[in-house]
């Protein structure tokens, strides 16, 4: 019994199998297409996903360009504008005592080298020297002195400004990401910055109140502050508003490359310090040999101020003492 039973299980097994081989070969053709269907299918979608991500791609791309044009397109503008403006604009008197920071007037500043000029000719006339050595002396000091204090005054705001300007940019860069908007942290700035950096982002909120625009305002800054500096900062600033983007980042990167700046120039005087104090030695080396020698023999160098071939020789040694100095500044002078 047991063994018909088994045999009866075995005869349906290979019934079962033959079965399934017949269906299988029956139906292989219509798996094997439905399954290159499939495959085919499958490669049309990625295809097409594929697709769909390239043009993604070329249209990110094809934007990024267009904003760079438009930025390259803005920034050529400003520079253009700013050109246009150094020349109309030239560097008046009246434009250097106020960028200097100084607050008499272009009048007064007449008066006092009048009055200089006169109070230096009275005093070398009545010291006994001669009345061209007196013109002369009264001459430099009159008009040279006031204007190289002038001068003096303007290159040490300009050096104290650049030295804050970085700092300030910071303040403004964190006030940014802190949530303020740009006119509270220019408004920051202007009562919290040291000078001359306060008072000048002092002016740009009160050229705001004015009805002038962010941008406009700031680009006035490069009248009072003739720097490249603050020329790179009104650029960023109008960029910005005309194309948008990260004005933090931005200001970030600005300040650094301003602070990059500052330790290149720094790098460079101190390797041309070396040759600047032997221009200055050697350039002030005349005029020390001849005051030693006037002290100890004055006969034997008033004959330069009494004799006519004395005066020749003084102007020839002006001349070449002029172009040596003019060429070893040249030479020591690196613009950054």
């Amino acid at each position: 019994m047991f063994g018909l039973d088994f045999t009866v299980i075995a005869i349906a097994a290979l019934v079962a199998i033959a079965a399934g081989g017949v269906s299988y070969g029956v139906l292989f053709s219509r798996i094997e297409a439905d399954k290159k269907t499939q495959n085919r299918v499958d490669k049309i979608g990625a295809a097409e996903t594929d697709r769909i991500k390239i043009k993604a791609s070329r249209d990110r791309v094809a934007e990024m360009t267009k904003r760079r044009k438009s930025v390259q397109d803005s920034l050529k503008e400003l520079e253009k504008k700013q050109v246009e403006a150094n020349k109309k604009k030239a560097a008046t008197l009246k434009a250097r005592i106020s960028q200097a920071g100084l607050s008499f007037t272009e009048m007064q500043f007449y008066f006092a080298c009048v009055a200089l000029t006169v109070a230096t000719a009275a005093f070398t006339f009545l010291a006994g020297m001669p009345v061209f050595l007196v013109l002369g002396i009264a001459f430099v000091v009159g008009v040279g002195l006031p204007r190289f204090f002038v001068s003096f005054m303007f290159k040490r705001r300009m050096k104290k400004f650049i030295e804050e300007l970085p700092n300030a940019l910071d303040v403004m860069v964190r006030s940014i990401k802190s949530g303020l908007p740009l006119n509270d942290a220019i408004r920051l700035i202007a009562g919290e910055a040291k000078e001359p950096v306060k008072s000048e982002f002092r002016r740009v909120v009160e050229s705001q109140q004015m009805g002038l625009s962010v941008p406009e305002s700031i680009a006035r800054m490069t009248n009072s502050v003739p720097l490249s500096e603050v020329n790179f900062f009104a650029i960023v600033i109008a960029i910005q508003a005309q194309a948008g983007g990260n004005l933090s980042e931005a200001l970030g990167n600005l300040s650094r490359v301003l602070r990059d700046r500052k330790k290149m120039k720094a790098k460079v005087n101190a390797l041309s310090m070396e040759a600047k104090a032997s221009a200055a030695i050697i350039g002030a080396l005349p005029f020390i040999v001849a005051l030693l020698v006037y002290l100890t023999s004055p006969q034997y160098m008033m004959i330069l101020f009494t004799d006519p071939r004395g005066h020749l020789i003084m102007g020839l040694s002006a001349v070449w003492m002029s172009i040596g100095i003019f060429v070893m500044r040249n030479m020591i002078n690196f613009d950054l």
